[in-house]
């Protein structure tokens, strides 16, 4: 009997957020989908929290997922970003939990090292992996897309055990391993 899941990548941003699915049968990968949406043409921040969770509730409403892995928010040079990173982060995995969709959350460089062997590899390292892996005819433009799509990968290859990062399977759950974030 045929065993057969959907994960959904993402990779949040605030001016691009990136996702890609990806149907694993019998332990076998198959690309469905690749795509971004674009943010930049939206002003104000909470406007872009809003269609971020709705795009992303839309994506679980058409496709089904089973699982979710979302890229973890990383500090580079500017910690507004790395904060505006984070809330793009937290309204996609709340439309995930809202859902009841397992989220697990990976490191960029877990990511990077699970698609190309090198956790330092560039973008379009990893882009190229990802279209050898799973034949993909051409790339996007933006490379936020691949991105996503290597979450859901790297999700895979880790067969949902996850050594770094953090795993939710809804709400309680969220809450129970996250004790010093909630109000009481």
């Amino acid at each position: 009997m045929a065993t057969e899941k959907i994960i959904l990548g993402i990779d949040p941003g605030t001016t691009i957020m990136g996702f890609g699915l990806i149907k694993v049968v019998n332990q076998k990968m198959e690309f469905l989908q690749l795509n971004e949406l674009l943010l930049k043409k939206y002003e104000d921040p909470y406007l872009k929290l809003k269609i971020i969770f709705e795009r992303t509730l839309e994506l679980i409403d058409t496709f089904h997922p089973d699982e979710i892995a979302i890229e973890a928010p990383f500090y580079g040079k500017n910690v507004q970003s790395m904060l505006k990173l984070g809330r793009a982060q937290g309204v996609a995995m709340a439309a995930g939990l809202s859902r009841q969709i397992p989220i697990t959350e990976y490191l960029p460089k877990k990511i990077k090292m699970a698609i190309t062997g090198n956790g330092n590899a560039s973008k379009e390292q990893v882009a190229k992996m990802l279209q050898t892996t799973l034949g993909l005819k051409s790339l996007p433009k933006n490379l936020d897309s691949t991105d996503g799509l290597a979450a859901a990968v790297c999700h895979f290859y880790n067969g949902g055990k996850v050594t770094v990062g953090k795993s939710y399977s809804g709400w309680e759950a969220f809450v129970k391993q996250n004790d010093d974030r909630v109000k009481k």
